[in-house]
Protein backbone atom coordinates (compact mmCIF):
# COMPACT_ATOMS: atom_id res chain seq x y z
CA UNK A 1 0.00 0.00 0.00
CA UNK A 2 1.29 3.56 -1.08
CA UNK A 3 2.63 5.90 1.86
CA UNK A 4 -0.03 9.08 2.08
CA UNK A 5 1.64 11.84 1.16
CA UNK A 6 2.11 15.08 3.53
CA UNK A 7 -0.40 17.45 2.70
CA UNK A 8 0.55 20.87 1.26
CA UNK A 9 0.70 23.29 3.74
CA UNK A 10 1.45 26.38 1.19
CA UNK A 11 -1.29 25.82 -0.67
CA UNK A 12 -3.16 27.91 2.01
CA UNK A 13 -3.13 30.95 3.93
CA UNK A 14 -3.10 30.83 7.66
CA UNK A 15 -4.49 33.67 9.93
CA UNK A 16 -3.59 33.78 14.04
CA UNK A 17 -5.35 35.09 16.37
CA UNK A 18 -4.30 35.67 19.86
CA UNK A 19 -5.94 38.02 22.67
CA UNK A 20 -4.16 40.11 24.76
CA UNK A 21 -4.34 40.71 28.40
CA UNK A 22 -2.15 42.16 30.62
CA UNK A 23 0.83 40.41 28.79
CA UNK A 24 2.96 42.91 28.06
CA UNK A 25 6.11 41.28 29.45
CA UNK A 26 5.19 38.12 27.28
CA UNK A 27 3.51 38.81 24.08
CA UNK A 28 6.28 40.11 22.36
CA UNK A 29 7.92 36.56 22.84
CA UNK A 30 4.46 34.85 21.46
CA UNK A 31 4.93 36.59 18.33
CA UNK A 32 8.12 36.83 17.73
CA UNK A 33 7.95 32.83 18.01
CA UNK A 34 4.82 32.50 15.94
CA UNK A 35 6.42 34.57 13.20
CA UNK A 36 9.59 32.24 13.26
CA UNK A 37 7.39 29.35 12.88
CA UNK A 38 5.64 30.37 9.52
CA UNK A 39 8.59 32.18 8.06
CA UNK A 40 10.57 28.88 8.53
CA UNK A 41 7.52 26.71 6.77
CA UNK A 42 7.52 29.31 4.12
CA UNK A 43 3.45 30.17 4.74
CA UNK A 44 1.63 32.86 4.19
CA UNK A 45 0.19 34.18 7.20
CA UNK A 46 -1.58 36.80 9.48
CA UNK A 47 -1.00 37.72 12.96
CA UNK A 48 -4.15 39.40 14.47
CA UNK A 49 -3.50 40.58 18.22
CA UNK A 50 -6.69 41.88 19.86
CA UNK A 51 -5.83 43.86 23.50
CA UNK A 52 -9.45 43.28 25.84
CA UNK A 53 -8.79 46.07 27.81
CA UNK A 54 -5.34 45.13 29.21
CA UNK A 55 -4.26 47.67 32.45
CA UNK A 56 -0.59 47.75 31.46
CA UNK A 57 1.48 48.59 28.22
CA UNK A 58 0.39 45.39 26.41
CA UNK A 59 -1.41 47.63 23.83
CA UNK A 60 2.20 49.76 23.20
CA UNK A 61 3.90 46.55 22.62
CA UNK A 62 1.20 45.24 20.09
CA UNK A 63 0.76 48.24 18.10
CA UNK A 64 4.15 48.73 17.34
CA UNK A 65 4.93 45.02 16.50
CA UNK A 66 1.91 45.90 13.76
CA UNK A 67 3.54 49.14 12.91
CA UNK A 68 6.82 47.40 11.87
CA UNK A 69 5.51 43.95 10.18
CA UNK A 70 3.01 43.86 7.30
CA UNK A 71 1.75 40.83 8.54
CA UNK A 72 0.28 41.77 11.88
CA UNK A 73 -3.00 43.51 12.54
CA UNK A 74 -3.37 44.98 16.24
CA UNK A 75 -7.02 45.75 17.68
CA UNK A 76 -7.47 47.81 20.79
CA UNK A 77 -11.18 46.89 22.60
CA UNK A 78 -12.94 50.11 24.05
CA UNK A 79 -12.75 47.65 27.24
CA UNK A 80 -12.77 44.48 28.74
CA UNK A 81 -15.20 42.43 26.96
CA UNK A 82 -13.69 38.85 27.84
CA UNK A 83 -11.70 36.15 26.17
CA UNK A 84 -14.26 34.63 23.77
CA UNK A 85 -15.68 38.40 22.41
CA UNK A 86 -11.71 39.10 21.54
CA UNK A 87 -11.42 35.82 20.17
CA UNK A 88 -14.50 37.22 17.80
CA UNK A 89 -12.82 40.28 16.94
CA UNK A 90 -10.06 38.30 15.93
CA UNK A 91 -12.00 36.16 14.00
CA UNK A 92 -13.55 38.67 11.85
CA UNK A 93 -10.27 40.42 11.19
CA UNK A 94 -8.80 37.35 9.70
CA UNK A 95 -8.46 37.08 6.37
CA UNK A 96 -6.76 33.51 6.05
CA UNK A 97 -8.37 30.18 4.65
CA UNK A 98 -7.80 28.49 8.19
CA UNK A 99 -7.56 30.91 11.73
CA UNK A 100 -5.71 29.62 14.22
CA UNK A 101 -6.66 31.25 17.87
CA UNK A 102 -4.18 30.91 21.28
CA UNK A 103 -3.05 32.24 24.13
CA UNK A 104 -0.72 35.15 24.73
CA UNK A 105 1.38 33.77 27.70
CA UNK A 106 3.02 30.80 25.74
CA UNK A 107 1.58 28.17 27.06
CA UNK A 108 -0.02 26.76 23.71
CA UNK A 109 3.85 26.66 22.20
CA UNK A 110 3.76 28.18 18.58
CA UNK A 111 6.11 25.61 17.73
CA UNK A 112 2.71 23.06 17.86
CA UNK A 113 1.24 25.27 15.41
CA UNK A 114 2.32 22.72 12.24
CA UNK A 115 0.84 19.88 14.10
CA UNK A 116 -3.03 21.77 14.14
CA UNK A 117 -2.39 22.89 10.30
CA UNK A 118 -1.09 19.16 9.19
CA UNK A 119 -4.41 18.10 11.34
CA UNK A 120 -6.58 19.59 9.72
CA UNK A 121 -4.99 19.64 6.03
CA UNK A 122 -5.77 15.61 6.63
CA UNK A 123 -9.37 17.10 5.77
CA UNK A 124 -11.19 18.44 9.01
CA UNK A 125 -12.95 21.70 9.61
CA UNK A 126 -12.10 22.19 13.41
CA UNK A 127 -9.38 20.55 14.96
CA UNK A 128 -8.51 21.25 18.94
CA UNK A 129 -5.34 20.97 20.44
CA UNK A 130 -5.20 17.98 23.39
CA UNK A 131 -2.72 18.75 25.71
CA UNK A 132 -0.74 15.78 26.74
CA UNK A 133 -0.39 17.96 30.44
CA UNK A 134 -2.07 20.74 31.20
CA UNK A 135 -0.02 22.98 32.80
CA UNK A 136 -2.92 24.71 35.34
CA UNK A 137 -3.84 24.81 38.96
CA UNK A 138 -6.35 22.23 40.43
CA UNK A 139 -9.52 24.49 40.37
CA UNK A 140 -8.87 25.51 36.58
CA UNK A 141 -8.98 21.85 35.68
CA UNK A 142 -11.53 21.14 37.75
CA UNK A 143 -13.15 23.43 36.07
CA UNK A 144 -12.64 22.70 32.42
CA UNK A 145 -13.86 18.85 33.51
CA UNK A 146 -17.25 20.83 34.37
CA UNK A 147 -17.10 22.84 30.91
CA UNK A 148 -16.15 19.69 28.90
CA UNK A 149 -18.80 17.85 30.66
CA UNK A 150 -21.29 21.01 29.83
CA UNK A 151 -20.30 20.51 26.17
CA UNK A 152 -20.79 16.75 26.02
CA UNK A 153 -24.56 17.81 26.91
CA UNK A 154 -25.08 21.19 25.32
CA UNK A 155 -23.06 20.91 21.95
CA UNK A 156 -22.91 17.17 21.41
CA UNK A 157 -19.16 17.11 22.00
CA UNK A 158 -17.98 13.58 20.99
CA UNK A 159 -17.05 11.81 24.15
CA UNK A 160 -13.44 10.88 22.48
CA UNK A 161 -12.43 14.73 21.55
CA UNK A 162 -10.41 16.76 23.84
CA UNK A 163 -11.44 20.62 23.25
CA UNK A 164 -9.39 23.52 24.15
CA UNK A 165 -8.64 27.37 23.23
CA UNK A 166 -5.83 26.11 21.08
CA UNK A 167 -7.75 25.15 17.52
CA UNK A 168 -7.49 25.46 14.19
CA UNK A 169 -10.89 26.43 12.57
CA UNK A 170 -11.89 26.26 8.75
CA UNK A 171 -12.68 29.74 6.94
CA UNK A 172 -16.50 27.92 6.31
CA UNK A 173 -16.60 27.85 10.28
CA UNK A 174 -15.10 30.93 10.83
CA UNK A 175 -17.99 32.56 8.75
CA UNK A 176 -20.58 30.83 10.48
CA UNK A 177 -19.32 32.02 14.12
CA UNK A 178 -19.08 35.95 12.57
CA UNK A 179 -22.73 35.24 11.37
CA UNK A 180 -24.27 33.52 14.54
CA UNK A 181 -26.19 36.76 16.33
CA UNK A 182 -25.56 36.23 19.91
CA UNK A 183 -24.97 38.58 22.85
CA UNK A 184 -22.48 36.25 24.19
CA UNK A 185 -20.18 34.08 21.65
CA UNK A 186 -18.85 31.15 23.29
CA UNK A 187 -16.35 30.18 19.81
CA UNK A 188 -15.20 25.91 21.47
CA UNK A 189 -19.16 25.47 21.34
CA UNK A 190 -19.76 27.37 18.19
CA UNK A 191 -17.11 25.83 16.58
CA UNK A 192 -18.96 22.47 17.75
CA UNK A 193 -22.01 24.06 16.22
CA UNK A 194 -20.77 24.65 13.09
CA UNK A 195 -17.95 22.24 12.04
CA UNK A 196 -18.70 18.69 10.31
CA UNK A 197 -15.37 17.20 11.11
CA UNK A 198 -14.05 17.81 14.51
CA UNK A 199 -10.92 16.14 15.09
CA UNK A 200 -7.85 16.62 17.88
CA UNK A 201 -4.46 16.18 18.27
CA UNK A 202 -1.65 15.83 20.92
CA UNK A 203 0.29 19.31 21.57
CA UNK A 204 2.42 20.55 24.39
CA UNK A 205 0.91 22.60 27.32
CA UNK A 206 4.07 24.79 28.61
CA UNK A 207 4.09 26.48 31.82
CA UNK A 208 3.04 30.40 31.68
CA UNK A 209 6.13 32.59 30.87
CA UNK A 210 5.29 35.49 33.09
CA UNK A 211 2.81 36.34 35.84
CA UNK A 212 -0.22 34.20 36.73
CA UNK A 213 -3.27 33.07 35.12
CA UNK A 214 -6.60 35.57 34.50
CA UNK A 215 -8.64 33.06 34.15
CA UNK A 216 -9.31 32.50 38.10
CA UNK A 217 -12.21 31.05 39.66
CA UNK A 218 -14.90 34.03 38.49
CA UNK A 219 -14.44 34.15 35.17
CA UNK A 220 -14.97 29.90 35.03
CA UNK A 221 -18.24 30.44 36.53
CA UNK A 222 -19.15 32.94 33.81
CA UNK A 223 -18.68 31.21 31.33
CA UNK A 224 -20.26 28.26 32.46
CA UNK A 225 -23.46 30.49 33.35
CA UNK A 226 -22.43 31.83 29.89
CA UNK A 227 -22.74 28.69 28.35
CA UNK A 228 -26.03 27.34 30.53
CA UNK A 229 -28.03 30.53 29.67
CA UNK A 230 -27.15 31.20 26.49
CA UNK A 231 -27.10 27.72 24.63
CA UNK A 232 -29.52 25.28 26.67
CA UNK A 233 -32.66 25.12 28.56
CA UNK A 234 -31.35 23.26 31.28
CA UNK A 235 -31.74 25.41 33.82
CA UNK A 236 -35.07 26.58 32.99
CA UNK A 237 -36.29 22.87 32.84
CA UNK A 238 -34.53 21.72 36.21
CA UNK A 239 -35.71 24.77 37.82
CA UNK A 240 -39.39 23.52 35.94
CA UNK A 241 -39.45 20.25 37.28
CA UNK A 242 -37.95 21.76 40.96
CA UNK A 243 -41.16 23.90 40.89
CA UNK A 244 -43.28 20.60 39.96
CA UNK A 245 -41.65 18.64 42.30
CA UNK A 246 -42.51 20.74 45.30
CA UNK A 247 -45.87 21.63 43.91
CA UNK A 248 -46.46 18.01 44.28
CA UNK A 249 -45.14 17.27 47.79
CA UNK A 250 -47.05 20.30 48.81
CA UNK A 251 -50.45 19.01 47.16
CA UNK A 252 -49.87 15.87 48.95
CA UNK A 253 -49.64 17.55 52.41
CA UNK A 254 -52.10 19.60 51.78
CA UNK A 255 -54.59 16.51 51.16
CA UNK A 256 -53.30 14.93 53.88
CA UNK A 257 -53.97 17.34 56.05
CA UNK A 258 -57.38 17.83 54.76
CA UNK A 259 -58.02 13.67 55.34
CA UNK A 260 -56.66 14.49 58.74
CA UNK A 261 -58.67 17.20 60.23
CA UNK A 262 -61.59 14.64 59.09
CA UNK A 263 -60.47 12.04 61.48
CA UNK A 264 -58.39 14.54 64.41
CA UNK A 265 -59.78 17.11 66.28
CA UNK A 266 -56.73 19.79 66.30
CA UNK A 267 -56.32 22.59 68.98
CA UNK A 268 -53.35 23.69 67.13
CA UNK A 269 -53.90 26.93 64.70
CA UNK A 270 -51.58 25.46 62.41
CA UNK A 271 -49.97 28.79 61.62
CA UNK A 272 -46.30 26.80 61.40
CA UNK A 273 -47.53 24.74 58.62
CA UNK A 274 -49.09 27.50 56.78
CA UNK A 275 -46.33 29.36 57.03
CA UNK A 276 -43.50 26.79 55.56
CA UNK A 277 -45.75 25.89 52.69
CA UNK A 278 -46.01 29.29 51.95
CA UNK A 279 -42.48 29.79 52.58
CA UNK A 280 -41.53 27.12 50.01
CA UNK A 281 -43.86 27.78 47.21
CA UNK A 282 -43.23 31.56 46.75
CA UNK A 283 -39.60 30.37 47.10
CA UNK A 284 -40.12 28.52 44.36
CA UNK A 285 -42.25 30.89 42.25
CA UNK A 286 -39.62 33.31 42.68
CA UNK A 287 -36.76 31.44 41.51
CA UNK A 288 -39.10 30.24 38.68
CA UNK A 289 -39.36 33.72 37.40
CA UNK A 290 -35.57 34.65 38.29
CA UNK A 291 -34.68 31.88 35.95
CA UNK A 292 -37.10 33.33 33.17
CA UNK A 293 -36.06 36.57 33.63
CA UNK A 294 -32.78 35.47 33.07
CA UNK A 295 -33.61 33.95 29.57
CA UNK A 296 -35.68 37.41 28.60
CA UNK A 297 -32.56 39.63 29.36
CA UNK A 298 -30.34 37.35 27.42
CA UNK A 299 -33.16 37.28 24.73
CA UNK A 300 -33.10 40.75 24.22
CA UNK A 301 -29.59 41.22 24.76
CA UNK A 302 -29.22 38.90 21.19
CA UNK A 303 -32.00 40.55 19.69
CA UNK A 304 -31.12 44.04 19.81
CA UNK A 305 -27.19 43.95 19.71
CA UNK A 306 -25.83 45.34 16.64
CA UNK A 307 -22.32 44.50 18.38
CA UNK A 308 -21.10 42.66 21.29
CA UNK A 309 -17.70 44.83 21.36
CA UNK A 310 -16.46 47.79 20.26
CA UNK A 311 -12.65 48.46 18.78
CA UNK A 312 -11.24 51.95 19.62
CA UNK A 313 -7.98 51.45 17.75
CA UNK A 314 -6.92 49.48 13.99
CA UNK A 315 -3.01 49.70 14.02
CA UNK A 316 -1.40 47.76 11.00
CA UNK A 317 1.29 48.81 8.41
Amino acid sequence: MPERSAPDRSAWTYSVVIPVYNSEAVVGSTVDRVVEVFEAASLRYQVVLVNDGSRDGSWDVIADLARRSSHVVALDLLRNYGQHHANLAGLRESTGDYVITMDDDLQNPPDQLLLLIDKALEGHDVVFGRFERKQAPGYRRLGSKLIDLINRRVFEQPRDLAVSNFRILHRDVVERICGSRTAHPYITGQALMFSHSPADVLVRHDPRADGTSNYGLRRITSLVLTILFSYSVFPLRAAAALGFAVAGISFLLGLFYLVRSFFVDSAVPGWTTIAVLLAVLNGVVIMLLSMLGEYVVRTLNAVSAVTTYHVSERVSS
